[in-house]
This record gives C-alpha cells, structure tokens and sequence, in this order.
C-alpha cells in the first residue's frame, strides 16, 4: 500500500528507536541511503515540521533582488503602468545609489505579480508616399488631432483635443471639449498660443473642425492659422500613421485616463492634467534617450498677435477680395473659391500665358486657367 514521504518518514524512526535493527538495516529496509536515515534521525528531534521537505533554495543569494527594491518597483508600476525600462529610469532618477536590477529582473517580477502585459510583435509595414516626419528644434511641427470621443459617468460626451510638439515630445494642450466645433477648438488653440507662442506648421488629419471638402481643404480654423502665419500640414486620408507620434501618445492617454472614464467633465479633465504633468516631467521617452518632453521643450520665439496682419502680396500680384458669397471676378468670370474666405483679400500671379495662381497670405490654394474658367485646388 503506497504511503506518502511523512508517513514514510514517521515509520523510519519508529523503527529506529525501537532498538531492534541497526540503521544500515532500516536504511536497506526503506531504499534509503546511511546519509539520509542520519538526516532524518537528526530532523526527527523538531517533530513533525523536521520530517517535511524543505526548499532546496540557496540560503543566500547576491543576486538576489532585495524586498524593497521590489516593492517599489511594484508599487510604481501600479502607479503608472509603465514598462519596466521606464520604471527603472524613473527609480534611477530618485535613488541613483540603489543596486537596481536589469529589465528582464524587472520583467521576471512584473509577470509573476501578474503586471506584465504581453503584446503580439506587430510587423512594420512601410506605405508608400509617405514621408517621414523629422524635425530639429521644438515648434517646427505642432502634431494635433481628437482622440475618440467618449462618455463621462454623467452621460456627457467628452471630446479631448491634444497638442503635441513633434521635437520634444511634450504634450501641450490636453483638453476635454464638449464638441469639436471650430469655435470651442479656436479657443483652446489660442489660449495655446498665448501661453507658448506660435509654431511653424500644425499637422492634423482631413476631418473638422480642421479641414473640409472645400478647395484646398479650407476650414474656418486652418484659414486663422494661415492668417497667423502658420502652415497647415494635413496628413493623407486614411493614414494615421502619419502622425504615429501623436497617435503613440493617444494609446498612453486612454489607458490612464478613460478606462473607465470619470465621473464628470470636471473630474475628466483633472486626469487629463494629471497625465499632462506626468507625461511631460516624470516620463522618459525612448526616442529623446530617456530624458523627459520638459527636458527638450522650449517656448517659441513668435508671440501671438492678438490682432492677425492683413496680408500683403507683391506689387506684380493682382489683389482681389472674395465676396461674403465667396466668390471673386476675374478675365469677366465668376470664381468660387469658399465662404471662409469672405472679405478677405487673395492674390493672382501670372506664371505662364493664362495660367494665375491662387494665393492667400503665403498659400497657394488653386490655380487659375482663363482660357478655359477652370479654378484646380492645389
């Protein structure tokens, strides 16, 4: 009949101390070596908890990680939720002293806490016409866009508009908006632009309130920006990708801030600071070496006028105001261009034997054939 090892074990030294075989005996009896009925025969004294088996673990191990390095890895990841890379410079940053471990150590401990997230190796595919966006200084390229709307605990729906500078990473604008009329978002750029000053270009998708279907995609947004100076660059439809920076950053946001989502508008928008101060002073960033967006970012050297300057067009240009229908007269032909542009003034130039280009401030939105009245976005 089989018996588990303490029974066993108990049978042992009750044969042992019945003084009638000698331990080489009891030893052959039971398939045990000398060296183990000695073991056992010196356990015995500890009673019941001397028979169990013990770990078969070093007593001491310098490689060990320490209980309190561990916690505060652990109590950090809950706090963030960041990977174990970003974890450890963190904790580098604010006990440089510490023996802390390597990122497999960290990953090993993550995934026996059941912290570690396993995500599919993705390919990278390359699209064609493309173009990589680089950029060497802060304010070149200001990536912008919504992230999906969603409904807050009251049942309001929260719009967040987001700002970003494509050098330095750092989140600019992170704002809850209650819809993304041009108005709502006009505003929350301005109060961007006076905080920080003016950038180079925006880049954002084709959808309102930040493009349209009309020529050249005029909107009554990016007219305002071409009106401060500032360049519209829009991405190809469909191709978020195009904007993978920002769209990198929108994943962060919605999994600290919206799973699930606060309770009110107002509780919303204090985790969307929350996250803004963290994402740009606590966070290191892989592509800035580690360092933090606040490290790199520095303000524009273009204030924000509170009044936009009138436009002003070469002596060989021909100067024409559009209409409050949005359109202008030009050879004897009516030409529609867009209501946006109502009361403003846009320039022609000549370029070849009929051809005119289409200008607005330093744009060129569509070009002109009078031999045939035919007005072509660019």
């Amino acid at each position: 009949m089989d018996t588990n090892a303490l029974d066993q074990r108990r049978r042992f030294i009750a044969a042992l101390t019945s003084g009638h075989w000698t331990m080489s005996e009891i030893c052959a009896r039971f398939g045990v070596s000398r060296k183990t009925g000695y073991k056992w025969e010196a356990r015995a004294a500890e009673g019941v908890a001397g028979l169990l088996d013990r770990s078969h673990a070093p007593r001491h191990c310098p490689h060990r990680l320490a209980v309190h390095l561990a916690e505060r890895l652990l109590a950090a990841r809950r706090e963030f939720g960041w990977g174990a890379r970003k974890l450890l410079e963190v904790l580098r940053r604010q006990s440089p002293d510490e023996a802390w471990p390597a990122r497999s150590t960290v990953n090993d401990l993550l995934a026996r806490h059941g912290l570690l997230r396993r995500h599919r190796r993705r390919p990278h595919w390359t699209h064609p016409g493309s173009a990589a966006l680089t950029t060497t200084r802060a304010n070149q390229v200001w990536p912008a866009d919504f992230k999906g709307q969603f409904k807050t605990g009251d049942g309001a729906y929260c719009y967040p508009l987001t700002v970003t500078d494509h050098f330095s990473r750092v989140l600019l604008v992170c704002e809850g908006l209650t819809s993304v009329h041009a108005g709502d978002t006009r505003l929350a750029f301005r109060a961007a632009f006076r905080e920080v000053g003016l950038p180079e270009a925006i880049r954002t998708d084709n959808g309102a309130p930040f493009a349209s279907t009309a020529l050249h995609g005029l909107s009554a947004l990016n007219v305002w920006w071409m009106q401060l100076g500032i360049v519209h660059q829009r991405i190809r439809p469909g191709c978020p990708q195009h904007n993978g920076t920002h769209e990198r950053m929108h994943r962060e946001l919605k999994r600290e801030t919206a799973q699930p989502a606060a309770a009110t508008g107002r509780a919303q928008q204090r985790r969307f600071n929350a996250f803004r101060q963290r994402y740009n002073e606590v966070r290191p960033h892989e592509s800035l070496a580690d360092a933090t967006p606040a490290s790199r970012w520095q303000p524009s050297t273009r204030p924000y006028p509170e009044r936009c300057p009138r436009p002003e067009y070469a002596p060989t240009m021909e100067v024409r105001r559009i209409s409050s229908a949005g359109t202008f007269s030009w050879g004897g032909r009516p030409f529609f261009v867009s209501e946006t542009l109502r009361g403003q003034d846009i320039g022609l130039e000549e370029t070849r034997d009929g051809i005119w280009n289409l200008v607005y401030y330093r744009t060129l939105l569509a070009r002109i054939d009078l031999r045939t009245g035919e007005l072509t976005g660019v």
